[in-house]
């Protein structure tokens, strides 16, 4: 017999445990489908869990230091206790190197200015004080260790930085995504772990619900998509790709643990540095280490993958690639003959923005190309697809009036529109994990 519901998350990653979690709190009966044994335990769990606030649009800043209130403020946004512990948010701040490949940081200053948040220029004498292991100089352009003249400095030193004081790091992402699964069931919502779509269900001419491998059906009218890097297949099943101009795709990835320089405690003097002279970031680990990911620079070859779970899990040479570029800025750091770290999937579109949109089937939204740099707005983009949803199934016509949604700490108004599955390749995008 099938199950009933007025909604069918597909994904239990943090997104779509939050999409379940704002659902729920409206009244609605949701049930959400995962893959893996628990919340948060698909790609969520390899995200870096970076908590920042500037971006390369107004939107997106307005969105991100919208969701730095919820981590903030965890247990409240919660609203119930987990017995298995609440996720924790490490307030580090997080440095951006002023360089000319993003514009000094003029514009992502411009937009805190005119949402109110915090910022602080640093001069050199600055970074240096409170990172002492850093050396200054300029690198530009990334090169691979195998290059003509990596690791030369091409001139100059870097021209200071920005911090942000409301950014920080969450110490363990698939807790955060467990906390708002615990929270949803405890409005009602229902979790069905160890299973996969099989088939997107129609009922007329609108969506009816999902078939699973098992066999079993669950019946809804409504069907939300936040399937992480599987959300190009499930978008497939449901046959709404034709109606999309921007698409997702999966792109493999590697996170690199390397041990902090000797002498210096990075977990606890450390904080979160985007650094697009040597196309790296990096935050505090476990153990006193340092984790750095690549900030997509033209010579890092971006690898696509068609199946999101037949790709290679091993470490290449991109971990040393990445180890290396970092050691340009820190000279003493020890690079270890043992790779530790992540290997997992992005899911993106083409501008690294988001889609939050409905689809061209009635009942069937999608929250997709989410991976990268949206795991810190999961609890605001949960409460905007739930008001979208609402909005929608109301008779709003989103793709030509799109819904407004207030950023209910901000009381800012954003058009969801900008996150549309048919929006024109947005130019003013980073084109790179920094949104």
């Amino acid at each position: 017999m099938a199950k009933t519901a007025d909604s069918v998350i597909i994904g239990a990653g943090v997104i779509g445990t939050a999409t379940a979690f704002e659902l729920a709190k409206r009244g609605l009966k949701t049930v959400s489908v995962d893959r893996n044994g628990g919340a948060g335990l698909g790609s969520t769990s390899g995200s870096c869990a970076i908590i920042r606030v500037h971006y390369s649009t107004l939107e997106g800043t307005a969105f991100a230091y919208e969701g730095y209130f919820y981590w903030r403020d965890w247990a409240d946004y919660l609203e119930v206790e987990d017995p298995d512990g609440l996720a924790d948010f490490r307030q580090t701040g997080c440095l951006v190197m002023k360089t000319e490949q993003n514009g000094h940081l003029e514009k992502h200053m411009r937009y805190c200015r005119e949402l109110g948040c915090p910022y602080e220029e640093w001069d050199t004498a600055r970074i240096t004080d409170s990172l002492p292991v850093y050396d200054l100089k300029r690198f530009f352009p990334a090169k691979r260790p195998d290059d003509e003249g990596f690791g030369e400095p091409t001139g100059g030193e870097i021209a200071g930085a920005v911090f942000w004081p409301t950014a920080g790091y969450i110490t363990d992402p698939a807790l955060s995504a467990h906390n708002i699964a615990h929270a949803a069931q405890n409005r009602g919502s229902q979790f069905l772990y160890n299973r996969s779509v099989t088939e997107i269900l129609r009922s007329g001419s609108r969506v009816g619900g999902v078939k699973l491998t098992d066999g079993e059906e669950v019946h809804a009218p409504i069907v939300i998509n936040v399937a992480g890097p599987a959300s190009a297949k499930i978008n497939q099943m449901a046959g709404v790709l034709d109606d999309m101009r921007i698409s997702t795709r999966a792109l493999r990835q590697e996170v690199v643990h390397v041990p902090a320089p000797q002498g210096f405690d990075f977990e606890k003097l450390g904080t979160v540095i985007s650094d697009s002279d040597i196309a790296c970031y990096c935050r505090p680990e476990h153990g006193n280490h340092i984790l750095v990911g690549s900030e997509d620079p033209p010579c890092d070859e971006h690898v696509w993958v068609d199946d999101d779970l037949d790709y290679n899990r091993d470490f290449t040479e991109q971990w040393q690639t990445q180890a290396m570029r970092y050691g340009q800025r820190v000279p003493t750091l020890g690079i270890p003959s043992r790779m530790r770290g992540v290997v997992d999937l992005y899911d993106v579109t083409e501008d690294w923005i988001p889609i939050y949109d409905r689809s061209s089937l009635d009942g069937f939204y999608m929250a997709c190309g989410t991976s990268g740099n949206q795991f810190k707005n999961a609890p605001i983009a949960g409460k905007m697809m739930a008001a979208l949803v609402d909005y929608c199934e109301a008779g709003g016509n989103h793709d030509s009036d799109p819904l407004q949604f207030e950023l209910p700490y901000l009381k800012r108004t954003i058009d969801v529109g900008f996150y549309s599955r048919n929006r024109v390749i947005n130019k003013d995008s980073s084109f790179s994990v920094l949104g």
